[in-house]
């Protein structure tokens, strides 16, 4: 069980292997793997979900972008700063088990939003809980893990970015997919059916299920965090001339942060990267949709698994090699995220606009794995460029920064533009088209488009191609941002082994 007070400033140990059994750490890692990975299934299953949610309340791309963006990086970024300062004081387990409670609740509420309004306020519910757990986490793995091993353990860690995302892809689609009738079905042959009364079940859509759905597990999975993690002591696997010390205020952190420029370029190359990760992931799966003609079952199954695994491999190989090659090349957490993103660029270029959908699919597969090299190290470099007083404050400033601006601003600048880039496309067609006139004729469900005459038909393919337009230019937009994020990954290498803790202590 989670010990619920503050621990003591950390005394002689044998600091050199880290807190715990390698056992026990290997469980704790993987505890807060899936915590992550509960996180980002929460906080992007909206992204799988954008074509049906769009369709249900009749909305455009940008308001879809405000759902994905600001809806969940405002009050997460600003939250997550103070939140860090009372992980630098309190029980750390505590905190991300409480947190984890409160993101699931506000999930599973997302199901039974009425209008865009109430889903916009559940989802800021759910970044309230999720600025709860990075900090703390990102201080408890490095108590728990050596310095030398510690680029690996966050690597492992953010893998539940990759990781959440695909089974949110796999989970969303396939629920988003299934009408009310089919999960009632399934409902009342599990035998809890009577829970739901006399719900009429034809009259519920996938979507609200899928968020229900994944958000109900997380209530369980905050009991398990705080009844098995333990609290270890802070600054376990410091330097000893930094144990001990006095707790840092919040303006100490951040002049120590500001003086290191490894830093300050690490988080503004990982702010472009989430800028444009995060704008694209929220349409990509609607892109295959509209772009490639794929059901939402198809399309996010492509894009969880395909993507996915290849994004979790480049997040976890980034870190591992990392560490192994640091010995000989120091500058690797800078350089290994530059040629991974820069890299990633043309591949993701042409992934987006060639039309054969299996000629797409290794170059974006390949894009996925290598533009992800920059999360390890950016998780590595913020834990690692201050000593244990000031820790979870500095990975809580990175976030601010990260989500802020890259999370807050990437979908709905995304959205705006596929909207200005479709309205563009639609006045090319000499037609008379607006958003407004095709609007109603994109709801229309496939029975319904089969009976219109050769005139609407017409007007629903012009639509249909300009919305598909539209988002693909966005996104092939956006990806040429991973070049300019590589540029600061390569200018963090100039003063990198200078600005770690572990090297100047040494």
């Amino acid at each position: 069980m989670a010990d619920s007070t503050v621990e003591a400033p950390a005394q002689a140990h044998p600091a050199s292997e880290g807190f715990g059994t390698p056992a026990y750490r290997s469980y704790v890692l993987g505890a807060l793997l899936v915590v992550y990975i509960f996180n980002f299934i929460d906080r992007t299953i909206v992204n799988i979900l954008t074509e049906p949610i769009k369709l249900s309340f009749g909305l455009e791309d940008w308001q879809m972008g405000l759902l994905g963006g600001p809806a969940f990086a405002v009050l997460y970024t600003f939250l997550g700063i103070p939140i860090a300062r009372g992980a630098e004081r309190y029980n750390r387990v505590a905190i991300i088990a409480w947190a984890v409670a409160i993101w699931s609740l506000f999930t599973a509420l997302c199901g039974f939003a009425m209008s865009f309004l109430m889903l916009f306020l559940f989802r800021v519910g759910v970044s309230i809980g999720e600025a709860g757990c990075t900090p703390p986490a990102q201080s408890l793995i490095a108590d728990y893990f050596k310095p030398s091993r510690r680029a690996t353990a966050v690597s492992i860690y953010a893998l539940g970015v990759p990781l959440g995302g695909m089974f949110a892809s796999i989970f969303g689609g396939q629920l988003a997919g299934l009408d009310g009738a089919e999960f009632g079905n399934f409902v009342n042959a599990i035998g809890i059916g009577f829970l739901f009364g006399n719900l009429d079940w034809s009259q519920v859509e996938g979507w609200r299920v899928a968020f229900v759905v994944v958000g109900v597990p997380g209530v369980l999975l905050s009991l398990i965090v705080w009844r098995t993690i333990k609290e270890p002591p802070r600054g376990y696997t410091d330097p000893a001339s930094l144990q001990g010390l006095e707790k840092a205020s919040f303006s100490e952190a951040l002049a120590v942060l500001i003086k290191k420029p490894a830093y300050r370029h690490v988080v503004m190359g990982a702010m472009l990267a989430s800028f444009v990760g995060y704008g694209v992931g929220q349409f990509t799966t609607s892109f295959l949709i509209r772009t490639h003609g794929l059901s939402i079952q198809t399309a996010s199954l492509l894009f969880g698994i395909i993507l996915g695994v290849m994004a979790a491999l480049g997040v976890f190989s980034s870190g591992w090699l990392a560490d192994r090659m640091s010995q000989r090349h120091p500058k690797a957490l800078a350089w290994l995220p530059a040629i991974g993103m820069a890299a990633s660029v043309p591949l993701y270029a042409f992934g987006f606009l060639v039309d054969n959908l299996w000629l797409a699919m290794p170059p974006l597969m390949i894009a996925a794995m290598i533009h992800y090299f920059y999360l390890g190290p950016m998780y590595a470099v913020s834990g690692g460029v201050v000593d244990s007083r000031m820790r979870a404050t500095s990975v809580a400033i990175t976030l601010f920064v990260v989500n802020l601006l890259g999370y807050g601003l990437g979908p709905p600048l995304i959205g705006i533009l596929s909207t200005f880039l479709k309205t563009v496309f639609l006045s090319g067609y000499g037609m008379g088209l607006t958003l407004e006139a095709c609007q109603p004729l994109l709801a229309l469900a496939p029975d319904a488009r089969a009976l219109l005459d050769a005139a609407s038909l017409a007007t629903l393919e012009a639509c249909s191609s300009a919305e598909a337009r539209g988002l693909q230019w966005s996104i092939v937009i956006f990806v040429c941002g991973y070049g300019w994020a590589a540029l600061h990954y390569l200018l963090a290498g100039r003063t990198l082994q200078q600005d770690m803790v572990a090297n100047s202590a040494n």
